[in-house]
């Protein structure tokens, strides 16, 4: 009676732990696909926590293939953050788990995601040794379609390193293999068409190009459409044909509004203008690359701190997590103490005549439990002392980062400050001379008529204070504090004293000074000598460093 008793509770707890563990996994790969999903979304900060979740789960029973899952996925959000040191860290982690406990499948997933990593840095010899391992992985498995991506992303990577006898015979091998993959297909069609123009093979290249563009548009393929209008515009560079070489570049700008889309087409319409001696649309090509870099810059920027602030609720989120589970783990051991001692009465019932050795049993068993618990408080006591300390840290980093970013943005302003400046030194240098030759003009009797009109407009030009007197409130308006400093310091300075010293904490020589004041350069230095007596210095040439002292 007393086996059969003990058979009967051993199968009940066993059918629970098996049920309570295939629960747990379908949890899991739940919690993995939906996390997944949430990637594509761009919903980082809630695909992490999916993720995060499920590794947590997969590496508490040792789930080897939902661990390499979610770290592969977990660095794929990172790799789109454009936190390519956290998304390597986690491939590498996922690539751990593929050579010792999973297939080789798993091995050249991960190999692939690690060199387009590399692309990406342009790190293009790593790039190739992995995509390489990858490749030879599927050739190995006779996996003929990751055999056709692979080839296809080798010869891209043999583009960049200029190897493209080596591109070529890579487009050449997996084009016949990616007939069931469109979308790869057109990848290798326009990497190939690439490769022929860099061997100068034009004609076939362009040939080949004008024949997929229609179907990358109908498709609606918008980054291969542009890499083809800008490999279309290199080929007409390259055949002199500058007109189709502007028509195609501002055609990608029509197309795509893509940062990176349009970075290239402006970087091309500079080089072909620049070419054609056409300085004035090349200068407008380069303020647009400008423009548009200052633009990527700051969606990158953008990224980073949502990356950071991402870690941030990450950090949070695996704290609540780890609470959670202890508090399972808690619930876990309630339970099974409970189970015991339910199994414990029911000894006690059957077999009464062992009642005082089942007691001592119990009691040792109490024993070990309150010892336990005490050990678990103690440990949570720990980890909470450790957790504030690591949050006053990062709120610390969190103060400097801001401190930080504000002197960048001063910074920032201050040099935009100086170019126009510098700007309206240059316009007035020009209209100057101007004035000087018709000048000259009418002393030689060469223009009769109203040119000394003309010459009395200009001049009011070059004297105008309007443009100045804006840059001036701007610069106040960006060093607020170093011109109230100043003032509080040398209340006898007096306006035009403020303003040469702003000129020259700006970096302004004295030539460029003495044309903003419209007076000789001897005349500059010597109002510089004397800012500087007023001052209290006895060296003109250490203004610049004393007057940068305020500048806090």
């Amino acid at each position: 009676m007393y086996k059969k008793i003990l058979m009967f509770l051993f199968l009940m707890i066993m059918y629970g732990t098996i049920q309570g563990q295939d629960g747990n996994l379908s949890y899991c790969d739940n919690l993995i696909k939906n996390g997944v999903s949430l990637l594509n979304k761009g919903k980082y900060t809630q695909s992490l926590e999916l993720l995060i979740e499920a590794k947590s789960l997969a590496t508490e029973n040792k789930w080897d293939k939902q661990q390499f899952l979610a770290f592969n996925n977990i660095g794929a959000n990172y790799y789109s953050l454009f936190d390519y040191g956290e998304a390597l860290n986690n491939y590498l982690k996922a690539y751990s788990i593929a050579i010792h406990e999973l297939s080789s499948k798993y091995e050249m997933i991960v190999l692939n995601n690690i060199a387009i990593l590399y692309s990406k840095e342009k790190k293009y010899g790593k790039s190739y040794e992995y995509f390489n391992k990858a490749y030879k992985i599927a050739i190995e498995n006779k996996e003929v379609k990751k055999k056709g991506l692979y080839a296809v992303n080798l010869g891209l990577v043999a583009n960049r390193t200029g190897e493209l006898d080596k591109a070529l015979a890579y487009f050449q091998e997996a084009i016949p293999l990616l007939n069931e993959n469109p979308r790869i297909l057109q990848q290798a069609l326009v990497g190939q068409a690439e490769t022929l123009s860099l061997l100068g093979l034009y004609k076939e290249a362009k040939n080949n190009l004008l024949q997929i563009l229609p179907e990358l548009r109908m498709h609606g393929n918008e980054d291969l459409v542009t890499d083809v209008l800008l490999l279309l515009s290199n080929i007409a560079y390259n055949q002199n044909n500058m007109f189709l070489a502007v028509e195609r570049a501002d055609a990608m700008l029509k197309y795509s509004n893509q940062i990176e889309s349009r970075l290239d087409a402006y970087m091309q319409l500079s080089k072909i203008y620049t070419k054609t001696g056409k300085l004035e649309l090349a200068l407008i090509a380069k303020d647009s690359v400008l423009s548009v870099s200052n633009r990527w810059n700051e969606i990158k920027n953008g990224r980073l701190f949502e990356t950071n602030q991402i870690k941030f609720e990450v950090q949070n989120y695996q704290s609540q997590l780890k609470a959670n589970q202890e508090e399972m783990k808690t619930s876990k051991k309630k339970f099974q103490t409970l189970l015991v001692a339910s199994v414990l009465i029911i000894l006690l019932i059957a077999l009464a005549l062992r009642t005082t050795y089942i007691q001592g049993k119990q009691r040792k068993i109490i024993h070990s439990r309150n010892e336990e618990v005490m050990a678990l408080e103690l440990e949570k006591e720990k980890n909470e002392k450790l957790l504030l300390e690591k949050k006053l840290n990062e709120e610390e980093v969190r103060s400097l980062l801001e401190e930080e970013r504000l002197k960048n943005e001063i910074d920032f302003r201050n040099r935009k400050l100086s170019v126009k400046a510098l700007h309206l030194i240059q316009r007035n240098e020009l209209l100057q001379s101007i004035i000087t030759d018709l000048e000259q003009q009418v002393q030689n009797g060469q223009q009769p008529g109203n040119l000394k009109d003309y010459i009395t407009k200009l001049k009011n030009i070059v004297q105008s204070e309007e443009e100045w007197k804006d840059f001036i409130d701007h610069f106040e308006e960006v060093n607020h504090n170093f011109i109230s400093a100043i003032k509080k310091e040398h209340p006898n300075l007096n306006v035009n004293d403020l303003r040469f010293i702003s000129y020259v904490f700006m970096k302004l020589t004295n030539k460029e000074i003495a044309t903003v004041f419209n007076i000789t350069y001897e005349a500059c230095r010597k109002r510089r000598e004397r800012i500087s007596k007023k001052m209290n210095l006895n060296d003109s040439s250490t203004l610049y460093d004393y007057i940068s002292g305020f500048y806090n």
